[in-house]
């Protein structure tokens, strides 16, 4: 009875490790896929003071790696669509970020991705006029600002603050002394496209990047 009890107790012992080995040899095959977790980001942290960006922005550029790499194009002012196109200048852009400005009114930061070409670039406003009415909640004030948004969208409206493009160093340091053009700031080339955060610098923003004033009376036209 004795004997038989420890045969079936290593018996047991046999057959879980048979199972853990297979288990393990399972694993090996087929590893858990780790998650990814991204911190590249483009434009100012809130509550970093604007000069302290503009020199971050500035020493990204700054590289011995020739390879492209992602980068944000942050303007001094905001521009028609046209008038972004045309700053870029043949740098590639592949994503346009507008914002309706309107006096001490919060509007929202609407990003249109486009595969670079002229017409795109272009519609991108258009595009961004039906994004206008998803971005805010139910709400008297919100849809005002929701409707205004999109007529002005749709009227072509300077609304351009930032695009992202994609160019080698040099090229984005070139395209930083153009006219219009506030800060240019680079990712590293390993930067994968979708996988990085974009914040524009607004033009309001002078001495500290944060909220804006949002007691205004929102415009009727």
């Amino acid at each position: 009875m004795r004997t038989s009890g420890v045969s079936g107790v290593l018996g047991g012992v046999v057959a879980a490790a048979l199972v853990l080995g297979s288990l393990a040899v399972v694993g090996h095959l087929n590893p858990v896929r780790q998650l990814s977790v991204s911190t590249d980001r483009l434009g100012p942290d809130s509550g970093e003071q604007v000069t302290d960006y503009l020199a971050r922005a500035e020493a990204s550029l700054r590289s011995d790696n020739a390879e492209p790499r992602w980068g944000s194009v942050s303007f001094d002012r905001e521009l028609t669509a046209e008038q972004a196109y045309a700053v870029a200048d043949g740098v590639r852009i592949s994503q346009v970020l507008l914002r309706v400005p309107l006096d001490r009114v919060q509007t929202p930061i609407l990003t249109v991705g486009v595969p670079g070409s002229e017409r795109s670039v272009l519609n991108s406003a258009a595009r961004a006029a039906s994004l206008a009415t998803e971005s805010f909640g139910v709400g008297d004030r919100q849809a005002q600002i929701a409707a205004v948004s999109q007529r002005r969208l749709l009227d072509g409206c300077a609304c351009v603050v930032t695009v992202v493009v994609r160019g080698t160093p040099a090229e984005l340091t070139e395209l930083a002394g153009r006219a219009d053009v506030r800060a240019v700031q680079a990712l590293p080339p390993d930067a994968v496209s979708g996988k990085f955060a974009v914040e524009p610098l607004l033009p309001e923003y002078v001495d500290v990047v944060g909220p804006l004033p949002d007691d205004g009376p929102v415009p009727t036209e």
